[in-house]
């Protein structure tokens, strides 16, 4: 049974994934929990290990609920389960509807689809940050080693920015706030 659900699961997540990875976390973060697969702080540290992991996020976290919940056949099953929709999107976008994407409407909902991208990736990063600094409704937690790394990251980003007046590179983030991880829960 768990197979099954793993599939549909991952199958609703693929499908219903515009944006990416980060537009994918909520829709992730409902399935889920809706079957008690993790807590939510466990699917916290899932996320940021399969942001640090090579290859993409959406990927890396099926592959890890998978294995967590059906060993290696459920981390196939859901790890193929959700790359198929974009899969067979693709596909069919690249042989039958290549000229469609040329269409006035077409461009118009693919326009509309931009600021609503950006605002689930924007309400999934501010949710991450207030339940890892201060904790859940039910369970008010303030941890004060998070709160520190993240002023850090944001004094950082902004200082590069104005001094450099370029953006710091996501990669050089990465390795800060694990560099940053590591000094501030080994004290």
């Amino acid at each position: 049974m768990i197979y099954l659900d793993l599939l549909i699961s991952f199958l609703k997540i693929g499908c219903f994934a515009f944006g990416g990875a980060y537009g994918a976390i909520p829709l992730i973060r409902d399935e889920v929990l809706l079957h008690h697969w993790l807590t939510d702080e466990m699917l916290s540290y899932i996320i940021a290990v399969s942001e640090s992991s090579p290859g993409p996020i959406m990927v890396n976290l099926a592959t890890y609920i998978g294995t967590m919940q059906g060993g290696i056949l459920g981390a196939v099953i859901a790890t193929l389960a959700v790359v198929l929709p974009s899969f067979i999107i693709i596909l069919l976008i690249t042989i039958i509807l290549k000229s469609t994407l040329k269409n006035q409407y077409i461009q118009a909902v693919i326009r509309g689809l931009k600021p609503c991208i950006v605002g689930m990736v924007l309400a999934t990063g501010i949710y991450m940050i207030i339940s890892n600094c201060f904790g859940t409704i039910s369970a008010i937690n303030v941890s004060l080693q998070s709160i520190i790394i993240t002023i850090a990251l944001l004094v950082t980003m902004t200082g590069y920015k104005k001094l450099k007046k370029q953006k710091l590179s996501p990669i050089i983030l990465i390795i800060i706030a694990a560099f940053l991880g590591i000094s501030v829960y080994s004290i």
